[in-house]
């Protein structure tokens, strides 16, 4: 039986933001940087734009927040990393979803 490995297997990141905020600024670059290298879904949510209520309660005063998920939906409960972090930090969490 074929099993595809869990490299095939395609990673979504969804990244939290709010305007303006200097640190999501610096976060997104960082994710873009890595998506250069790596093949992921991407999503942006602005947690102060319209319909996003349920993201505003979680993350009004915490952005920038990034999920990593395997599956096309996010949760609360996703791998997260928040407010500082960089490239590595990205390809770690990836790797991290990715091998489970």
């Amino acid at each position: 039986m074929f099993r595809a490995s869990s490299r095939l297997l395609q990673s979504r990141i969804t990244f939290f933001t709010r305007s303006p905020c200097s640190l999501c600024d610096t976060a997104k670059t960082a994710v873009q940087n890595v998506r250069k290298e790596r093949n992921f879904d991407y999503e942006e949510i602005n947690v102060m734009g319209p319909g996003q209520e349920k993201w505003r309660d979680v993350y009004e005063f915490d952005t920038p927040v990034i999920h990593v998920d395997k599956a096309s939906e996010t949760s609360t409960s996703s791998a997260k990393l928040m407010h500082r972090f960089n490239e590595t930090q990205v390809k770690k969490l990836l790797d991290e979803v990715e091998s489970t």
